[in-house]
């Protein structure tokens, strides 16, 4: 049990002193590892307010791959500068979480910068309905994309906050990129169930991510601060906690 103990202070230890930088007002991005960075971007979101909404950076040999943009253009072009600046890496591959805003809101600006965008089949099926800018790829239940050597690992298992969003694997890393489907540590409610899947294919889902993703060292939600396998578990308890 000690020996436990000392794992978990050693990694909130680890998290916690991670070095922060600041983008601008708006976007702080926090430094996980030698090629892992969660960014977390600051919008006005109607009636919740001003929320800060998490993305990832991934980066090898002067290449990035992003994961969810920030909400507007202006925050992604800022955090595509500050990448190309601060990194000196160029955005190759994106790939979002799911359709809403909070993850999606850049993308028409990647697709004209470039980027070779992707999304799940059902994220690019509700952003054509919607008439909304759709990724220039469909993604398959289950895809490994590579920069450079790297894999980053797309997985729908399920409906969650969305009924079409994924969670991405970095295997090298030990990062699981869960999004809104996973809720932070200081959430008590579930935030926004507008889109949601029923609560028990939402549990189910995030079951299915707990048993595939054991070895995840470093959890990353939609919102709030980054965290380990834990927020899976906290995520299950509001889930049953609201089903009750």
């Amino acid at each position: 049990m000690k020996t436990i103990y000392l794992a978990l202070l050693l990694f909130c230890s680890s998290v916690c002193m991670a070095q922060t930088m600041e983008v601008n007002k708006d976007i702080q991005v926090k430094k996980l590892s030698n090629k892992a960075y969660a960014y977390t971007a600051w919008s006005e979101m109607g009636s919740w307010g001003r929320v800060g909404s998490n993305g990832l950076i991934v980066v090898d040999k002067g290449k990035a791959f992003l994961i969810d943009t920030p909400v507007t253009e202006e925050e992604t072009m800022a955090l595509n500068r500050w990448i190309k600046s601060t990194l000196k890496a160029k955005i190759v591959r994106f790939v979002p979480g799911h359709w809403h805003g909070d993850c999606v809101g850049g993308l028409d600006y990647l697709n004209k910068q470039g980027v070779k965008t992707y999304a799940g089949k059902r994220t690019n099926k509700i952003l054509k309905e919607k008439g909304l800018p759709q990724a220039k790829c469909s993604l398959a239940d289950s895809v490994t994309l590579k920069l450079n050597n790297m894999e980053i690992q797309c997985y729908y298992l399920g409906g969650g906050h969305s009924t079409d969003n994924i969670v991405v694997w970095i295997p090298s890393e030990k990062i699981l990129f869960g999004g809104c489907m996973i809720k932070d540590a200081k959430a008590s409610s579930l935030g926004n169930t507008a889109d949601a899947a029923p609560l028990k294919e939402w549990l189910k889902t995030v079951c299915a991510v707990e048993a595939r993703f054991p070895d995840a060292k470093i959890v990353i939600s939609g919102h709030g601060e980054v965290g380990g396998l834990e927020l899976v578990k906290h995520t299950q308890d509001i889930l049953i906690k609201n089903q009750n």
